[in-house]
């Protein structure tokens, strides 16, 4: 369900861990934040101009992670499964204390964030909860990669699609409703590549901390990982984990129906810049401006089968 009010933590909640790109250990301590200030990263090891805010314009980068670079340097990579928690735990503001460039990765999911933000109780704050709300179909096509949104009254829906010649990832597709679907496999799913990809994204000087612990790596027709897959979808899941982390540098809790194929992190910034780029494709609202027509929604539906 859709809350009235903005949320912040309570109190100071702390992650360590090894960046799956820099292979460095980091430090996040995640603090309550006022009103409207959204998600900051805070470069503790970094004197002055340490300040990145989660935002879509600061992207800097989107290969394999999302890069986010203040006017002064100062980066934080690999955020989006950060972010993902906090979209999926309520938590609109923030402040995360980094002392190094990048999130830890964890176990390639946002399960460990979840699992202690789940934990702790959120603190609602005085003003309300801003959306926005899609109101005309947007569309992105880059040769083979698209995505679309569409108007969806209460929810964000996002329906994936992968399409990969190695068999085991295949052509899997999956359809996620962020409001009212169970969102465990998403959130534990984690991120994944293939064994023959390796070494040239070491080459590139990427993954210096990939370790089955981090990642699912798939070897021609079998799953490397001990135990396999946590679900039957979790290469399209972690993909959708990462749309949805991404989303969270618009500033807002999307309403819409997104329909993606082939994309990943640059698509999804370069459609929230196109998004942005006309205000009349959407508009900016609160709770209650569509709790009645969420009400109705449901009424005249309530016997309708509806194939998503």
């Amino acid at each position: 369900m859709n809350d009235v009010f903005q949320k912040t933590l309570s109190k100071k909640l702390s992650f360590t861990g090894i960046g799956l790109h820099s292979g460095k250990k980091s430090t996040l301590n995640l603090l309550p934040a006022k009103e409207d200030s959204g998600i900051i990263f805070k470069r503790v090891d970094l004197e002055k101009n340490n300040l990145i805010k989660a935002n879509f314009l600061n992207v800097t980068s989107a290969k394999l992670c999302t890069t986010l670079e203040n006017k002064n340097g100062a980066k934080v990579s690999t955020v989006e499964h950060l972010l993902a928690a906090f979209y999926i735990s309520g938590v609109d503001n923030a402040i995360v204390e980094i002392d190094n460039e990048e999130v830890p990765i964890m176990d390639g999911s946002a399960k460990d964030f979840l699992s202690i933000l789940n934990q702790n109780k959120l603190l609602k704050q005085s003003k309300k909860r801003r959306y926005l709300k899609i109101k005309n179909k947007i569309e992105l096509i880059d040769g083979k990669r698209k995505i679309s949104i569409e108007p969806s009254e209460t929810s964000l829906e996002v329906n994936f699609q992968l399409n990969y010649v190695n068999k085991i990832i295949g052509k899997q597709q999956n359809t996620i409703d962020f409001q009212n679907d169970e969102l465990e496999n998403v959130s534990s799913s984690r991120t994944f590549c293939l064994y023959e990809d390796i070494e040239k994204i070491k080459k590139s000087g990427l993954a210096k901390g990939g370790s089955l612990e981090n990642a699912i790596v798939v070897s021609e027709n079998k799953v490397l990982n001990k135990g396999g897959l946590r679900n039957e979808k979790e290469f399209v899941n972690h993909k959708i984990l990462d749309l949805a982390g991404d989303f969270v540098l618009s500033g807002y809790r999307i309403l819409g129906k997104v329909i993606c194929h082939q994309g990943g992190h640059e698509l999804t910034n370069l459609f929230l810049r196109k998004i942005f780029s006309s205000n009349s494709s959407f508009q900016i609202i609160e709770e209650n401006d569509f709790a009645v027509s969420k009400k109705f929604h449901h009424k005249v539906t309530d016997k309708i089968a509806v194939n998503a």
